[in-house]
């Protein structure tokens, strides 16, 4: 092992709470029509592109924590988005979304539904730590994860951003209570708002790394509604995949979901089979919740 492999090693046994980085998210538009740039610029289509960015965010990265918009910026023809990770684990679960092109489908996504982007128009984005540009080093996840590590941030949070978050927050109703009426395609877990999205693959395998032995419990929960879940199929897989062991079988699982249930499969649904089984931790850490001290 050379020395840079040995770096990055004993860098990844560090304790995620020391690890810190930056990096620039930078979004844009095909249409003139619909530039972002100028709707940031508007007052009244700053926030709803506030709440398409931050939706963006909480797909990609499964949650609300472990990162932090720090500003929005000029970045003509793109806006800017500067990012601070304080989890290692969760800046890696980005980039694997932004490598994959999950983050540039949950873009579209929340665009066309709050910005009213007709569903044909390309959204763009670029990616940079630093001076580093990641989109021509996607394929080695490990490099684009030190050049974040390496841009430390040079700021506090912007005012600006500090007022539409609070903005966000309000939009929900008290966080004591729930709100009136979730938004679109949205689910509530202990009293928090979350886009319903589709499962991923991101999303498989973060379920097979740390559900062990409770997947069929899952597994049963998911049958109810799941017709490719009908009958022997748990049981099934559970002989197919033995000798591959428990992660095999519960990514199996939850492939068979998604693939019998199309755009069906989603989020919440998981969710709600991980609370109706009492597993609540593990719906912490497919939403990227931190675990209570």
């Amino acid at each position: 092992m050379d020395s840079i492999d040995t770096k990055r090693l004993n860098e990844s046994n560090l304790d995620d709470r020391a690890w810190s980085g930056c990096a620039v998210l930078f979004l844009g538009c095909s249409s003139p029509a619909h530039n972002l740039l100028s709707i940031y610029k508007d007052e009244q289509g700053k926030f709803s592109l506030f709440k398409v960015i931050k939706l963006t965010l909480t797909d990609s990265v499964g949650g609300l924590e472990g990162y932090e918009i720090l500003k929005l910026h000029d970045a003509d023809p793109f806006l800017g988005v500067e990012l601070k990770f304080m989890d290692m684990n969760l800046c890696q679960r980005f980039l694997e979304s932004y490598a994959c092109g999950s983050l540039l489908q949950f873009l579209s996504q929340h665009a066309s539904r709050l910005l009213s982007i007709p569903d044909g128009v390309v959204m763009e984005t670029q990616l940079k730590a630093g001076a580093h540009t990641m989109d021509h080093s996607l394929n080695d996840l490990d490099i684009c994860l030190e050049h974040v590590r390496q841009s430390q941030p040079v700021r506090l949070r912007d005012d600006e951003v500090t007022q539409l978050e609070q903005q966000l927050q309000n939009s929900y109703g008290p966080p004591s209570q729930p709100p009136q009426e979730l938004p679109k395609n949205c689910f509530l877990f202990q009293k928090r708002v979350f886009d319903d999205r589709p499962l991923t693959s991101a999303d498989q395998q973060r379920f097979a790394a740390h559900i062990g032995r409770d997947w069929r419990r899952v597994g049963r929960a998911l049958q109810k509604n799941c017709r490719g879940l009908k009958g022997p199929a748990i049981d099934n897989l559970a002989y197919e995949y033995e000798r591959e062991g428990l992660y095999e079988q519960a990514y199996q699982l939850l492939g068979r979901f998604i693939q019998s249930e199309g755009r069906s499969a989603r989020l919440g649904r998981l969710i709600s089979a991980l609370e109706e089984t009492k597993l609540t931790s593990m719906a912490e850490i497919m939403l990227g919740i931190q675990p209570r001290d």
